[in-house]
């Protein structure tokens, strides 16, 4: 064999970044990228699969701008989510207030074609049941008063005048007529219906995870470990499945003995301000992401994309907002382009009276004022 034949032979080396599935561009695809198969401990068996999600094409224009994105994350950043994808693990991002962590969960999703972000936001009430499924009793408990005096004739049905000579005959049911069924009144909530065996996963954001309860970390455990969960109301019911309603408007799913189970484990991105540790038990399970404040070129980028031009003063103002963030005050990036946008109106002088304005709009907000 000559040496041209030989190296004929030899396979092309990958890229280096070949792994790679989320590049942190934003763009939405043509035909959504396959994810590699997701190791032997994190494949699930729910079922059966159900259809594709719907999207959000607004939401996800609000919340990260047009198709032409910047990327706002480093390689090192972008290596950490791509190995949150490939082990099917939460990420855990943390940072400053404003510094993009949640908007993250909407780049990814748009990127990789996943549909709708589920979103749970996270307050000191917030328990895990809240995310998984709500049972509404008092509604179905009223429904079903109103279906039986239905069958009765109604409230409003005329009396006999004297007593009855005969006892009343008891209520015949109606077939016309059906009860009502459990699964009206079940909705699942944003985790829960993560969880649902999509044949793509879906993208959860779990949104300050820090203001929670102590327990609420701890009460995930279990869930994120095995992607499954039982709603009781309908393990007890006597009916083989139940079609309930979803976080998603309008769109019902079937769960079949009261099981929900996935198929593919959610892209689940943790956001938190850092306002307390989380249980080691709990920070195992998650791959860590620490979003700093952009450099200034990433900030311009910014500005450009959401506001498609760079008005005249922007560079003044990014630069006086990354003085005042290294000054050690708490901004956010929601700052600066309000100070931004507000330069666009025509006649507006930011060295006149607007000055005082901006100041407003730039303030640290670390003072509560």
């Amino acid at each position: 064999m000559t040496a041209q034949e030989e190296q004929a032979t030899v396979s092309p080396a990958p890229a280096p970044d070949g792994w790679r599935v989320f590049h942190a561009t934003g763009m939405a695809p043509q035909t959504p990228p396959v994810l590699p198969p997701a190791p032997p401990w994190r494949r699930f068996r729910g079922g059966p699969a159900l259809p594709p999600p719907p999207d959000d094409p607004e939401a996800a224009l609000r919340r990260i701008g047009p198709d032409e994105l910047t990327p706002q994350l480093g390689s090192d950043e972008i290596d950490i989510v791509n190995a949150a994808l490939l082990l099917r693990r939460p990420l855990l991002i943390t940072g400053p207030p404003g510094v993009g962590k949640s908007t993250l969960a909407h780049v990814i999703a748009r990127e990789l074609g996943l549909g709708r972000v589920l979103e749970w936001n996270i307050v000191s009430r917030t328990t895990l049941k809240d995310g998984l499924y709500n049972h509404d009793a008092m509604g179905r408990a009223q429904a079903i008063a109103a279906w039986q005096a239905g069958l009765r004739g109604g409230p409003g049905a005329a009396a006999p005048a004297g007593p009855p000579e005969q006892p009343e005959p008891a209520v015949v049911l109606n077939e016309r007529q059906l009860p009502p069924v459990l699964g009206d009144f079940v909705t699942l909530g944003p985790l829960g219906t993560a969880l649902l065996p999509y044949d793509r996963p879906r993208v959860l954001l779990v949104d300050e995870l820090d203001k929670s309860d102590i327990d609420l970390p701890n009460d995930l455990l279990h869930v994120l470990e095995n992607g499954s969960y039982d709603v009781p109301e309908l393990v007890r019911d006597a009916a083989e499945a139940a079609s309930v309603h979803t976080s998603d408007p309008g769109v019902r799913a079937e769960v079949r003995q009261g099981r929900v189970e996935c198929r593919e484990f959610p892209v689940v991105v943790i956001t938190s301000n850092g306002e307390r540790e989380f249980p080691a038990a709990f920070r195992r399970r998650c791959l860590p992401l620490e979003l700093r404040t952009p450099t200034r070129e990433r900030l311009l980028a910014m500005v450009k994309r959401h506001l498609g031009e760079h008005p005249e003063g922007t560079e003044e103002l990014v630069d006086l907002f990354l003085q005042r963030v290294q000054a050690g005050g708490t901004h956010s990036l929601d700052q600066l382009l309000n100070a931004v946008q507000i330069t666009t109106l025509g006649g507006f002088q930011v060295d006149g009276n607007g000055r005082k304005l901006v100041e407003m709009l730039l303030r640290d907000l670390a003072k509560g004022r």
